[in-house]
């Protein structure tokens, strides 16, 4: 039997035989994701605006705790499950927390100015990019960095929860400044993970395609925070 080579794989069905993804191709794959994601996280909210649909929205007092929370479960369930759904259930997932996300992003459109809005837009397409960039093609090891980002992590929310407590307005953009700093460390150290996840599952074609929805979820939430973070540091509110 000729087999070719050792580039090719099984992607998923008997019958089908693939060649190895490049992980170029591979690292594209999931960044197309991510940004299909937040085109559609975008849309959703220029939408809830333009249409002046997030004001019926937002009339339900619970409604922003029952989106936090819509959105926490899609994110733990994905997370617990994706060894065991379909790649399709997890694309799925991914694009419903983005439908969700932008519901939640329409109230911004009240909140702050147009040229905030843009600026910050701008401001984190760079910051995020370079980031991205350092970590794809950055040879020094970044995971190291976990111990430190999750310590940050909770940090930001040690300090959100105390400020629903306590009138910590005056420390608000030192917390935006950990804020931005902690998701420009996690955007190169999640890049770099798309490395690790594309050798570990480079031999199977379903696992392979998970893991990268997976690292593009991850990508989006760190351009989202990242956003967040910088819009509340220079924004105008209005």
């Amino acid at each position: 039997m000729d087999y070719q080579n050792m580039n090719q794989y099984y992607g998923g069905s008997f019958d089908t035989v693939r060649e190895y993804e490049s992980l170029d191709r591979y690292t594209a794959k999931t960044f197309g994701w991510m940004f299909l994601g937040l085109t559609v996280t975008f849309l959703i909210a220029v939408m809830g605006y333009v249409t002046g649909l997030l004001w019926y929205v937002f009339a339900i007092p619970q409604m922003v705790i029952i989106l936090g929370i819509a959105e926490l479960a899609v994110v733990l369930f994905l997370s617990a499950r994706i060894t065991s759904i379909s790649v399709g259930t997890a694309r799925a997932l991914f694009m419903v927390y983005a439908v969700l996300n932008g519901v939640v992003f329409s109230a911004y459109f009240l909140m702050y100015d147009l040229f905030s809005l843009v600026l910050a837009f701008g401001a984190t397409s760079l910051f995020f990019g370079t980031m991205a960039a350092i970590g794809y093609f950055a040879k020094v090891d970044l995971s190291n960095l976990r111990n430190f980002l999750v310590g940050g992590l909770v940090f930001l929310m040690v300090f959100w929860i105390a400020s629903i407590f306590i009138n910590l307005q005056r420390f608000e953009l030192v917390a935006c400044s950990v804020g931005i700093f902690i998701f420009l460390l996690f955007t190169a150290y999640d890049t770099q993970k798309i490395r690790a996840y594309h050798q570990a599952y480079c031999h199977d074609g379903q696992m392979a395609g998970k893991a990268s929805i997976f690292a593009a979820l991850q990508l989006y939430l760190d351009f989202i925070n990242l956003f967040i973070y910088l819009l509340r540091a220079i924004g105008r509110r209005k």
